[in-house]
């Protein structure tokens, strides 16, 4: 059971109604990741402008890399989900397939990535609890 705690703010996270943002009429919204040679690109799906925390899908193509970035660390928590296909995480050498979930604390080295296959991930990050 989670503990019952008050919200002190008023949320302002984005929200929506249902929709599939996997949907091919949604292609549109698809942004590239800068740097990716359109080879990885991210949908967000809810954003609070206040904190900066946000959920999001990436999705890579097959054989998208990205050791030119290197290994990511953030000072925040970030949560992911592989909904679809198979990554593969350097730093931990390890095959992330469809199921496989991750809660990172702030200041854990992760990546670079390589998809084996198509592959998307759900991101839940939360800039609101940096390590200052």
């Amino acid at each position: 059971m989670l503990p019952n705690k008050r919200r002190e703010k008023t949320v302002v996270k984005t929200t929506t109604t249902y929709w599939n943002p996997l949907h091919a009429s949604h292609a549109d919204k698809w942004v590239e990741i800068e740097g990716t040679h359109g080879m990885i690109e991210q949908l967000f799906l809810a954003v609070d402008e206040e904190t900066g925390d946000f959920t999001r899908l990436t999705r890579f193509k097959a054989g998208a890399d990205t050791s030119d970035f290197g290994p990511q660390v953030h000072d925040f928590p970030e949560e992911i989900f592989i909904i679809s296909g198979q990554l593969h995480d350097q730093t931990f050498d390890r095959l992330l397939e469809s199921g496989d979930y991750a809660s990172r604390p702030p200041g854990e080295v992760h990546g670079p990535f390589i998809a084996k296959t198509d592959c998307v991930v759900l991101d839940y990050s939360f800039p609101s609890q940096a390590l200052s």
